[in-house]
C-alpha cells in the first residue's frame, strides 16, 4: 500500500483518511447489489449543478436506464449561461430498439419522472458505444470535452477508441 505522496505522508493521510475515521476514502462511489455484485458508479465528487440543484451523473444514468430501450448511458454537465449547467446524455440503445425522436423524448421524460423537471436533459444523443477504460469505467470527462469541441486530453486509457469518434458525431 502507498504510504505517502513524494515524501509528504501527512498530505496522503489528509487526502485519503480524513473523511472517515480509519477508513480509506478514495472518492469512487460503489454499490453492492442484492446478489453481492459490486458496481463502480463513478466519482463521488463528480456533480452536475443545474439551477442550484446538485446531482451526480450516476443518478441521471440510473434514471436513463429505467427506459426499456436503454442499454447503457452517460450523463454530463454542459455549461449554460442561465442555469450554470444543463444535463446532456449519451445513450446506447438495446439491440432492436429504434433511434427516433419519439424514443429520445420518452428517454428524456423518464429522467423527469425519476428526478424532476429541473434535471430534464438538454439533449439525448444516440451512440453505438461509450468510451471506457479496460475496467469498463465510462470516460465522462473525455465525453464532455469531445462534446464541447475541446481537446479530449489523454485517451491512452480508452479501451475502445473508436467510441471517441461516435461521441464527436453523435446527433
Amino acid at each position: 500500500m502507498t504510504k505517502g505522496f513524494l515524501g509528504d505522508d501527512q498530505r496522503y493521510l489528509d487526502t485519503y483518511f480524513s473523511k472517515f475515521d480509519n477508513i480509506w476514502f478514495h472518492g469512487d462511489w460503489a454499490e453492492i447489489d442484492e446478489d453481492g455484485f459490486w458496481f463502480l458508479r463513478g466519482r463521488s465528487d463528480d456533480t452536475i449543478k443545474v439551477a442550484g440543484k446538485r446531482t451526480g451523473p450516476a443518478e441521471v444514468e440510473s434514471a436513463l436506464m429505467e427506459h426499456p430501450a436503454v442499454m447503457e448511458s452517460a450523463a454530463i454537465g454542459v455549461p449554460d449561461d442561465l442555469k450554470g449547467e444543463v444535463v446532456g446524455c449519451f445513450v446506447v440503445l438495446k439491440p432492436g430498439a429504434e433511434q427516433s425522436e419519439t424514443v429520445r423524448k420518452e428517454i428524456s421524460d423518464t429522467v423527469v419522472t425519476h428526478l424532476g423537471k429541473t434535471l430534464r436533459p438538454e439533449f439525448v444523443k444516440f451512440v453505438d458505444d461509450l468510451p471506457k477504460t479496460r475496467s469498463a469505467k465510462i470516460l465522462r470527462g473525455t465525453i464532455k470535452r469531445l462534446h464541447l469541441g475541446e481537446d479530449p486530453g489523454d485517451t491512452a486509457s480508452c479501451a475502445n477508441p473508436e467510441a471517441l469518434e461516435g461521441i464527436r458525431s453523435a446527433r
